[in-house]
């Protein structure tokens, strides 16, 4: 006798189907990605609605020309290469001190420092000092650099029938002053990247026979240096951008720079003052009557388009770096 078929109803409902605790669960899950979303958009949206208004107001100067010729006429006319190339000299020669300092420091910190009071003084110290605002730093070039020891160098080399080789507040104690400010940010993330270096990485180079710095050198420094980068992009784009610590140690409104030759690309020298975007933008903003708008914008938005392009560089660079890590 052939039995009746059993209909699928009969076995009850899917064992399978997620039970209301997990459609609860993933309810709660998308809508927690919406709201982080929107709270993204909060920041995002905004910060883009600012670079549009700015470049877009400043379209109608923005050229080749306008990167090229120097400013006239109390920044009224003209373009903006001395500020800008000025600001290219301030960033290198800040990196040239920060760079070295900064990242010798950090190994010093992570790689042979013994953990103890003094270990942990000094990182408080270097905390505390990436808290400090821009203006007390540029107090502090002020009067370490311009007030003490350019009088001291001035003495030093005093000739009186040369007197063009006196030394004055400029490229050189701005770029210091600016260095001693981006010190904390260096050091910061020099030991962040240090320390994410497995530590099994340094037994296996100690257990071959190689010294704390042959380690250092050829496996820890090399598989972190997408870390210390991130550090590098971060003074390059506070360095570029800073105004108050350059204010008193060397930049100027005004100082004129050739309008061709090899006098046009290295307009500076290291004992003068030199011109920057930032001190520029600052002053044509807030200090010349009558100044058009377009030129406030324009260079609001080559200031802009300095950072955005130095970043992505390094941003394109650290990927790079990551994907050819040997961990």
């Amino acid at each position: 006798m052939n039995a009746a078929p059993v209909s699928p109803v009969a076995f009850g409902a899917n064992p399978f189907a997620p039970s209301e605790f997990e459609r609860r669960k993933v309810r709660r899950a998308s809508r927690n990605k919406w709201l982080m979303f929107a709270f993204c958009a909060v920041l995002v949206i905004p910060l883009v609605a600012i670079l549009v208004d700015i470049f877009v107001k400043a379209a109608p100067v923005l050229s080749l020309d306008y990167l090229w010729l120097n400013p006239v006429n109390k920044g009224k006319e003209g373009g903006l290469w001395a500020p800008l190339v000025g600001t290219f000299y301030l960033v290198i020669g800040s990196l040239l001190f920060v760079a070295p300092v900064g990242i010798l420091a950090a190994i010093y910190l992570n790689e042979y420092a013994k953990e103890g009071w003094l270990n942990r003084t000094i990182s408080i110290t270097v905390t505390s000092l990436a808290g400090v605002p821009s203006i007390v730093h540029g107090l502090f070039g002020l009067g370490a650099f311009v007030l003490t020891m350019l009088p001291a160098v001035n003495r030093m080399i005093a000739d009186p029938n040369h007197p063009e080789t006196k030394w004055e507040g400029g490229l050189l104690t701005a770029s210091l002053t600016i260095a001693v400010m981006n010190l904390p940010v260096v050091i910061t993330a020099t030991r962040e990247a240090l320390g994410a270096v497995p530590q099994a990485f340094r037994e296996a180079c100690w257990n071959l026979g190689a010294t704390r710095w042959q380690a250092i050198r050829t496996i820890v420094l090399p598989n972190s240096f997408s870390g210390i980068l991130t550090g590098i992009i971060l003074v390059v784009s506070r360095a570029a951008g800073e105004t108050a610590p350059i204010l008193f140690t060397g930049a100027t409104f005004f100082k004129w720079v050739a309008d061709s030759g090899w006098d046009k690309l290295f307009p500076y020298n290291i004992r003068e003052p030199f011109m920057a975007l930032s001190m520029h933008l600052n002053i044509i903003s807030t200090q010349i009557s009558q100044m058009p708008e377009v030129m406030k914008f324009g260079s609001a938005a080559v200031l802009i388009g300095l950072i955005l392009f130095i970043n992505s560089f390094a941003i394109v660079l650290r990927v790079w770096l990551r994907g050819h890590k040997r961990w």
